[in-house]
């Protein structure tokens, strides 16, 4: 029942570990492709990214803003992916 358990958790925070790396990548993918930022979905991708950019979102200043948005934005998400691998590889330990 224990491992039942520590699998399901694990996948959860899996899903959500790669929700938050992907939401980061859909925004970069916007930006630099230069969608309209007036669309509700690239607003609404703006706006749920900028938190997860955490101390990122200005780490490098670029004078191109594509750039900038490509560079930093892109090390969020890396970031977020290596949070999501040793999260996951402490709870499979300590399950």
């Amino acid at each position: 029942m224990r491992s039942r358990i520590v699998g399901v958790v694990a996948a959860v925070l899996s899903w959500i570990g790669l929700a938050l790396a992907v939401v980061l990548v859909v925004h970069v993918v916007l930006t630099v492709g230069g969608a309209n930022p007036d669309n509700s979905i690239t607003r609404t991708v703006r706006d749920l990214a900028q938190p997860l950019a955490l101390g990122f979102r200005d780490l490098f200043t670029p004078d191109d803003a594509k750039l900038r948005v490509l560079v930093n934005f892109g090390i969020a998400a890396l970031f977020w992916l290596a949070v999501r691998s040793l999260v996951l590889r402490l709870v499979r330990r300590l399950g």
